[in-house]
């Protein structure tokens, strides 16, 4: 009898620990195959001219890539990869290797769910089953205590139910071992250059580096937990205290878990309440996905009251020139990082939508762009509930829309990052 084998496809979920897929095939079959596919439909141009993927966050993608490669090659495997439309690369594959099954983690937003819909399709042809996991949530679909389609489509009592009536689960098994059929043909890491980007211009004035993979992502949670009193009651200068674990950027392609980030978060007891809401608010966007689909994020009208020069301010926002200091500070470190804070993404995301009446698709696209940490679930939620054109009308929360006045002052983060301290040839470093 020939050996059983599963192809496990990566996509969001480029680890080793806590990874269901990767422990189910290796206990479900003789051998597994380990696939990562670079899809050119993520690195086209957009209709701005701007790029779906931006420089920064694709290289953090490619050095997740090679991290992920390196940790299975110390498990005496290999990660296969390859450039070009999953639908056409993952059939080809099973077919070459003779493989009986394909594993991937379920994703939520229209995107990615027709990007598995269309290799389903491709599988089905040959008689192969395409199974779904679910690995990007801190609470399991299943230990909810109602339905997905009766989650409360408001947070708080989304948040009351789940704390009170859920238990997260235990992090899964790392395998003992991964064996993997004879590769003929492993392919190489593609380059930023490969993918249409150029090599992002790394900023002196950043406070943090990120650097993708599983290996810097359980370094950081350990630094991040081993000195959580003094993360939760640091300043740095921007706006108030910074208490993210900036782990965000890990997360969103899955070198990490939120369930693994609960339980470490576990052992340092209350103090790390808003680190858990954090993982919760997440929990929720991609429920609220899977709820409603597509129209948790489309305007019940199509035709939105812009400002006549709309498209201006825009580009103005866009490039820190809106002449307000906070705003344009955030964006510059936006531009020169692919990262800012949290409150600062609230502010800025309200002043183009309720200041300047500027389009708040157009705004989330540039997020996609630009942020490290993109994740669809989380950036198009937020930015559909400021422009409140959410049919989950209940689902609305308390965030900031205006500018506070004591914000617009020159803070030590306005001073680090107005355009005055940009470089000498008044350039915008990274953008």
């Amino acid at each position: 009898m020939s050996d059983r084998t599963i192809l496990v496809w990566f996509r969001n979920d480029l680890r080793i620990h806590d990874n269901e897929i990767l422990l189910e095939a290796v206990r479900k079959a003789d051998k597994i195959l380990p696939v990562y596919c670079f899809d050119p439909y993520y690195f086209q141009h957009t209709e701005s001219g701007g790029s779906k993927t931006g420089s920064f966050r694709a290289r953090f993608l490619l050095e997740a890539v090679a991290d992920l490669r390196k940790n299975l090659q110390g498990f005496g495997a290999e990660l296969i990869i390859r450039i070009g439309n999953p639908a056409e690369v993952i059939p080809q594959l099973a077919e070459e290797y003779q493989v009986n099954e394909v594993y991937h983690h379920r994703e939520v937003a229209y995107e990615e769910t027709n990007i598995s819909e269309q290799v389903e399709t491709a599988l089905w042809k040959m008689r192969l089953n395409l199974k779904h996991f679910i690995g990007h949530t801190m609470y399991h679909k299943e230990d909810l205590p109602f339905p997905i389609k009766d989650i409360p489509d408001s947070f708080a009592v989304f948040k009351k139910k789940v704390e009170r009536d859920s238990n997260v689960r235990p992090c899964v098994p790392t395998p003992d071992h991964i064996s993997v059929p004879e590769i003929t043909d492993a392919g190489e890491l593609p380059t930023l250059q490969q993918l249409g980007l150029n090599e992002p211009v790394d900023d002196m004035r950043a406070t943090e580096y990120f650097q993708g993979g599983e290996t810097a992502a359980l370094v950081q949670m350990h630094k991040c937990f081993a000195n959580v009193d003094q993360l939760l009651k640091q300043k740095n200068g921007r706006n108030g205290s910074d208490c993210s674990s900036k782990l965000s950027p890990w997360i969103s392609i899955g070198c990490i878990s939120p369930r693994q980030v609960y339980w470490e978060v576990q052992k340092y007891g209350s103090n790390s309440n808003l680190l858990k809401l954090e993982l919760l608010w997440r929990d929720y966007f991609r429920f609220m996905f899977k709820k409603h689909g597509q129209k948790f994020i489309k305007a019940k009208d199509e035709t939105r009251d812009l400002a006549p020069d709309a498209d201006l301010l825009l580009r103005k926002w866009k490039n820190g020139e809106t002449g307000v200091p906070l705003i344009d500070a955030a964006m510059h470190e936006l531009n020169a990082t692919g990262y800012i804070s949290n409150q600062n993404r609230q502010v800025v995301a309200g002043y183009l939508v309720n200041t300047l009446k500027a389009d708040w698709v157009q705004g989330a696209a540039y997020f996609e762009e630009k942020l490290i940490d993109y994740s669809p679930a989380s950036n198009w939620g937020n930015w559909a509930f400021i422009a409140g054109v959410n049919d989950a009308k209940e689902s609305k929360y308390a965030i900031v829309t205006k500018l506070p006045k004591e914000l617009e002052a020159k803070t030590d983060f306005v001073n680090t990052w107005q355009p005055s301290s940009i470089d000498e040839a008044g350039d915008l470093v990274g953008v």
